[in-house]
């Protein structure tokens, strides 16, 4: 755990240059064609593309440590993410929308378009049977904490169920999501970006009831899990090819 002194360090502007040496890189290539948001990461360009680097359990305390694969893709229009959730206890009962679906197995993404100003960030916080909470950041936003995005698509392994019951069949679960990038305009320097452009940002996940772990791909040093923590988003770069 860090002290208290340390703790406002890290949030400090003065620990941005120590952050970003030791902060997770990811490059995001370039989607070949067009991506079906089904739920499944069947496309050649989902299996090839790279994945990002493992992700961290900055609270454990005991339990079992269930990893997520995630991966992203762009395209003109969109930003693909793709977390693959190994669960052997998925449970799912928020269904209204912007309901705490952080209770709930839970994946987040937590953007960042600009990368010189992390604290404007948005967040995509989808639980397993597809509730979206949306919200931003920002220091030119004013309106009320939820938002709602335009043209979001989404699917869940579980999408648009009642309830998900803890079952002994459990293995894993799939969200997979497109995001188009006018969503981003008022702080993304180019929408959409170009070759090379650099953004800031965070995936986190909530591990429901019998084992709640909260993990992060970038890694956060706070005392108490939160994932509201923008100086310590990862770094992504966009890179105009497809995976190999």
């Amino acid at each position: 755990m860090v002290t208290s002194f340390l703790y406002r360090f890290l949030l400090s502007s003065a620990a941005m240059p120590l952050l970003a040496q030791s902060l997770p890189r990811h490059d995001i290539l370039r989607a070949p064609a067009p991506i079906v948001i089904d739920g499944k990461l069947d496309e050649t360009a989902w299996r090839q593309a790279p994945a990002a680097s493992d992700f961290h359990f900055n609270w454990w305390k005991e339990g079992p440590k269930e990893q997520t694969v995630a991966k992203l893709l762009w395209d003109d229009e969109n930003l693909y993410v793709g977390f693959y959730c190994h669960d052997k206890n998925i449970s799912g009962q928020v269904v209204q929308r912007h309901g705490p679906v952080s209770r709930d197995d839970c994946v987040e993404a937590f953007i960042s378009p600009n990368a010189s100003k992390p604290r404007n960030y948005y967040g995509f916080e989808i639980n397993v049977l597809g509730t979206m909470l949306n919200f931003i950041r920002a220091d030119w936003y004013k309106g009320p904490f939820n938002t709602e995005p335009e043209g979001v698509r989404y699917r869940t392994s579980f999408h648009g169920l009642p309830v998900k019951n803890e079952s002994p069949e459990d293995d894993h679960w799939i969200l997979e999501l497109a995001i188009p990038f006018k969503n981003f305009v008022k702080d993304a320097p180019n929408t959409p970006p170009r070759d090379g452009d650099a953004w800031r940002l965070n995936l986190n996940r909530a591990g429901g009831r019998t084992n709640a772990q909260y993990s992060t791909w970038s890694p956060v040093s706070a005392e108490k899990p939160n994932f509201h923590v923008p100086e310590a988003f990862g770094s992504v770069r966009f890179v105009n090819r497809p995976p190999p």
